[in-house]
């Protein structure tokens, strides 16, 4: 079982990958843990440094659209966020995120507002959202398979040290 709580960082719709880490910043270095001073800056200067571990970004529609830059991805696990809650996701992002160990949850993000207090829960392949300032809950789309494998390893990449291999399918 996977249970996160944590403060919303609300973000709209179409956050794309150069919003998330500006490309400019990617010159140097694609060091996450050096990168995410510069997190989300072209839309809100302030908000790396305003980042507190466990805070879940909450965004609307087309989540991580634009380059397929995995970085996208660890740069907003370096800052200390383990979720992203959207409306929708780029499928690149979505992959992305999986492969990485940050949880994409897909639900109604309608109603959330910065700084309400979220929790998201895993029970197996079913994912619950609760926005507890609002007394709000929202069932999300579930991850199963592969993909909640390799969530519940922390990635990919301790996903195969466990494995040796990618499983077929799991039941």
């Amino acid at each position: 079982m996977i249970a996160l709580e944590g403060r919303a960082r609300r973000l709209g719709d179409d956050v794309n990958t150069d919003y998330i880490i500006s490309s400019t910043r990617k010159r140097d270095t694609i060091d996450a843990h050096v990168l995410k001073q510069w997190l989300l800056e072209s839309l809100d200067p302030a908000f790396a440094a305003s980042v507190c571990g466990g805070d879940v970004i909450v965004a609307g529609r087309n989540f991580g659209c634009g380059s397929a830059m995995e970085v996208a991805a660890t740069v907003i696990l370096a800052a200390g966020i383990r979720a992203v809650i959207a409306t929708s996701y780029s499928r690149t992002f979505f992959r992305n995120a999986i492969n990485n160990g940050l949880i994409p949850v897909q639900c109604d993000t309608d109603g959330f507002d910065e700084g309400d207090r979220l929790s998201v829960r895993f029970d197996g392949a079913e994912i619950s959202v609760v926005n507890h300032s609002k007394r709000v809950p929202r069932a999300a789309a579930p991850i199963a398979g592969i993909a909640l494998a390799i969530l519940e390893a922390g990635g990919l990449v301790p996903y195969l040290r466990q494995h040796r291999r990618l499983a077929e399918e799991r039941r």
